[in-house]
């Protein structure tokens, strides 16, 4: 299908793009990679009378480390963050997780911000960006704020960012010595995306006891989420306590059923990858 007749506009700037979301109000979507909006547009599902192509703003687009944590610009594309070396030396299972996105066309075009603000329920940066407690920085005509992860998420295909914002930048402390990271995901075939997908942070202690953990689970709800009866449960503990913990992924969420998995499987594969993904953090944090 063709989409909607729309205009099309190109921001130079962080500041016109603002200036024209101001402007047209809702009638204006931001154009990024394109990967989500365009999808959405032919099918009509989204029919926006003004597009902001805010592609050209290259600054957006660039990864840096500045005051000890590494900024991932909102235009990086998923290839720069699964190639980039400053992201693979300090971010490592984020350099996992962007690698393991779609299709080589989908990495070359798609964004981090793109996919982050889409916020589709088997997209697979969410569960990485919430172990990792990622901030994100948004911007809009009355300033700037910053958003953790946690509080990012807020429903199906919805976020904290408002009408007249765009999220700029992604801002994530480097993973220390001792800690381990993973991200393991059910794949789609067709599309790539996250039947279920589960990215795992294990912090030991000298004692080898799994003295930090921290889980985000993608694919099984309606928004990605922190699975913390799984962090509590292994916290404190041996990983040998890692079976136990992660039958506990899918506690009190209400399980997607689809044309790709039933609920009770994607609540089983939960668990499964959960699992899975620990076990790969633990032998990382030890090596």
């Amino acid at each position: 299908m063709y989409p909607a007749s729309f205009e099309y506009h190109r921001a130079a700037s962080v500041k016109d793009a603002l200036a024209m979301l101001t402007r047209f109000g809702d009638d204006a979507k931001l154009l990024a990679g394109g990967h989500s909006l365009i999808p959405m547009m032919k099918l009509r599902l989204a029919q926006p009378a003004h597009l902001i192509d805010i592609g050209g703003i290259r600054d957006l687009a660039q990864i840096r480390e500045d005051g000890g944590r590494i900024v991932i610009g909102g235009l990086a594309t998923h290839h720069q963050v699964a190639t980039s070396a400053l992201v693979k030396g300090k971010l490592g299972m984020l350099a996992e997780c962007a690698a393991m996105i779609g299709d080589v066309q989908v990495r070359n075009r798609g964004t981090i911000a793109g996919s982050l603000a889409h916020s589709d329920p088997a997209a697979d940066y969410p569960a990485a960006i919430l172990a990792l407690e990622a901030e994100m920085l948004v911007e809009g005509s009355g300033g700037a704020r910053t958003i953790k992860a946690e509080e990012f998420f807020i429903d199906l295909m919805t976020t904290a960012v408002q009408q007249g914002q765009i999220l700029t930048h992604v801002s994530i402390a480097p993973i220390a010595a001792g800690v381990g990271g993973a991200y393991l995901k059910h794949r789609q075939p067709a599309s790539g995306f996250a039947t279920v997908g589960v990215a795992a942070l294990v912090a030991l202690g000298p004692d080898g006891q799994c003295k930090r953990v921290r889980v985000g689970i993608t694919g099984l709800g309606p928004k990605a989420f922190r699975a913390k009866a799984v962090e509590a449960a292994l916290t404190g503990k041996a990983p040998a306590a890692i079976k136990d913990a992660a039958a506990l992924a899918a506690d009190g969420i209400d399980a997607l059923s689809d044309i790709h998995a039933a609920a009770d499987f994607r609540s089983e594969l939960a668990r499964v990858y959960t699992r899975r993904a620990l076990e790969q953090a633990v032998a990382r944090a030890k090596a």
